[in-house]
């Protein structure tokens, strides 16, 4: 594949989704309990109910990463349908049903902090600031789920370079879009909004850290963080904060909003790090085997990776670390 020449495009200016591709048409008759079953392993956002409300629009001549897995990737309609974004709601099924009227243009992103160069990014320049890939990555998520979703975007570290950090930034903030009135549901969600996340600075640098802005060759639809979001595939699904609007850099580190939470008993759930371990449970089940979202109702789990199966890339960022301690 040959590397995009933007031109002149905008954000605005990109194809939209339904004059390139009918979105889904489904076959509606009388299922029995096998064909009930098989229909549900490819399109499980038609069977849950819920509604892609969002549109998103082809991405072309993109890059192929040599990060990428070889593995399969999870049909889009499992990653589109059963979503975490408790601005949405907090039921798998809410955010592809609530996002629908999100309204993700204009769009900026703020950098501040302990940067020599602070600046506001629209999604125009964020598109043209380095050449899209295509990046397949596996997931792991806090649950006992995972996927392989074909993400599209660029390192990182392609902005952080261009705002400079100081030798005081040793960490970076990360903060989610957040409004009330496109977002009502976020109040009964029992979590710190707008919702927080951040990273070390060598976390963030690290080449695997994907600045994203699409999936399955389009942009991103709502319900999974569009238009911006950051991907980081060694670490629990949380750690990659959707629907990005803000950037900090600082001198240690920052709260998150699963920092803060308490859960069952008052129990931290989850820590800073977040590193995928099978060998640290969750205070409410075991993270030692994981089932492939998409897989079948009948699919054997697997075990879950060091690293998410990351290490060679990551593994040396933690040398001497008790990751028992830093979860």
């Amino acid at each position: 594949m040959l590397i995009q020449n933007r031109g002149d495009l905008t954000y605005a200016d990109v194809t939209p989704r339904g004059l390139y591709m009918g979105r889904r048409n489904f076959l509606l008759g009388a299922l029995g309990t096998y064909g009930a079953v098989a229909l549900w392993k490819r399109l499980p956002g038609w069977m849950a109910g819920a509604v892609t409300g969002s549109v998103p629009r082809p991405l072309g001549n993109l890059v192929p990463s040599p990060f990428s897995t070889t593995e399969t990737a999870t049909p889009a309609g499992y990653v589109e349908s059963y979503n975490n974004f408790y601005e949405f709601g907090t039921d798998k099924a809410d955010p592809s049903r609530n996002a629908k009227n999100f309204v993700t243009s204009p769009w900026t992103v703020s950098v501040e902090g302990e940067v020599a160069k602070p600046r506001q990014f629209s999604m125009d320049e964020i598109l043209k600031l380095a050449p899209l890939e295509e990046r397949i990555y596996r997931h792991r998520c806090v649950e006992t789920w995972s996927i392989v979703v074909p993400w599209i975007g660029y390192s990182l570290s392609n902005l952080i370079k261009l705002v400079e950090p100081t030798s005081k930034a040793k960490y970076v903030a990360f903060e989610s879009y957040y409004d009330p009135r496109q977002m009502p549901w976020a109040s009964k969600a029992g979590i710190q909004i707008p919702y927080l996340e951040g990273l070390r600075l060598d976390e963030a640098m690290n080449p695997l850290t994907l600045l994203c802005v699409g999936m399955y060759a389009e942009t991103l639809p709502n319900q999974d963080g569009a238009p911006v979001r950051i991907v980081v595939p060694w670490k629990y699904g949380f750690k990659s904060a959707k629907s990005l609007v803000k950037i900090r850099f600082v001198k240690s580190e920052p709260l998150t909003t699963w920092d803060m939470f308490r859960g069952f008993g008052g129990m931290p759930e989850y820590g800073f790090y977040a590193n995928v371990n099978p060998h640290v449970d969750h205070p409410r089940w075991s993270q030692a085997k994981e089932h492939r979202l998409g897989g079948g109702l009948f699919a054997r789990p697997i075990p879950t990776l060091m690293f998410n199966g990351y290490g060679d890339q990551v593994a040396s960022m933690y040398a001497g670390m008790d990751l028992r301690k830093y979860f």
